[in-house]
């Protein structure tokens, strides 16, 4: 069979996943809210059984990984780390839930998904893996089941990662509230659609230096800047995300816009200083305030943990957007990417 998974974005809310997840030790800190949108960019692949026990899989490159369906190989390749890690960890979390499995070929013919830009590449090809067992096998496997084989998955290898990444198995934008290893998943329905530009800045950025700096003050504040970055991220962050998605249900994507700019400003205002060499972010800084597409969007913030890895703009409408992507690439010289919600 057919098999579709796309990336994800966080359209607002990054960082209050693992802010939440210290709840397990102090109750005082907010819940953390975030809305995950899926991206028109994904992983294709074509599914089939094998009649040995065995997982093989072809990269859109025509590059072939094939292993045993026996845990302990599976944990040992996951451990390693790489891009074949993570499928490994997701086959090894299936592996050790269910019996009723057998081999398997994924031919992942196509994917047009950018790598390491805060779109969930690697979590994309986790569930690309958990869903295609669940739909050969029948296991009945609920999206928040494949979430969280997924997600576990990928924490088997040396990667870590957030519990918003692997929303990329729905196939419509959601509210996540986290409360230590609590998550609420909420659909919204979207009354007006928004065209969205991300853009990826061709920059480098150390997403475990920004997590390491940020974790700094949690889950305790012992400072008056820990407690505004606990402000930020917690009770600041709920009203932003919960006022975006009142905005989606009554069609203001011009609010939602200029929400997206005040959490921008937020961030860079009272998150940033924490890490500096990672987070000052001279080329998102440059895109979103470009002269040229002010009177084209909305509003725009960074994507992801930010840094100058990636930058989600909202355009007015669908001629804005490709008025965007056409300057943006043309005078500074980054690749963009339609998502449409």
């Amino acid at each position: 069979m057919e098999i579709f998974v796309p990336g994800r974005l966080c359209v607002l809310g990054e960082h209050s996943d693992w802010a939440a997840g210290h709840r397990r030790q102090n109750s005082d800190i907010e819940k953390g809210y975030a809305i995950v949108a899926q991206t028109n960019q994904g992983n294709c692949a074509r599914v089939e059984k094998l009649d040995k026990p065995i997982f093989r899989f072809i990269s859109p490159e025509k590059k072939e990984f094939e292993i045993e369906l026996v845990p302990e190989k599976l944990l040992e390749c996951a451990k390693v780390g790489g891009f074949f890690s993570y499928i490994a960890g997701t086959l090894y979390q299936l592996c050790i839930s269910y019996r009723k499995i057998g081999g398997i070929e994924i031919n992942n013919y196509f994917s047009n998904l950018p790598l390491k830009k805060g779109l969930s590449s690697s979590a994309s090809i986790c569930v690309l893996a958990a869903k295609s067992f669940n739909k050969l096998f029948n296991l009945g496997l609920t999206i928040r089941r494949e979430m969280e084989l997924a997600y576990f998955g990928e924490i088997t290898t040396p990667s870590r990662c957030g519990k918003l990444d692997q929303c990329c198995a729905y196939d419509k934008p959601v509210l996540m509230i986290f409360d230590a290893e609590d998550i609420e998943i909420k659909e919204i329905e979207i009354k007006e659609k928004l065209y969205f530009v991300i853009v990826d800045l061709k920059g480098k950025k150390d997403t475990k230096k920004i997590l390491s700096a940020l974790n700094m003050g949690y889950p305790f504040p012992n400072t008056k800047e820990d407690e505004e970055k606990h402000l930020v991220l917690g009770k600041k962050n709920k009203e932003l995300v919960l006022e975006a998605v009142e905005c989606l249900k009554t069609g203001n994507v011009k609010k939602i816009g200029e929400i997206m700019t005040k959490s921008q400003i937020s961030f860079d205002t009272f998150l940033a200083p924490y890490c500096l060499e990672e987070l000052t972010t001279p080329k998102l800084h440059k895109v979103i305030q470009y002269e040229k597409i002010q009177d084209l969007m909305f509003g725009a913030k960074g994507v992801g943990s930010q840094g100058d890895g990636t930058a989600q703009i909202l355009a007015k409408d669908k001629s804005s957007q490709k008025n965007i992507i056409d300057i943006l690439e043309k005078d500074l010289g980054v690749e963009c990417f339609e998502l449409n919600i």
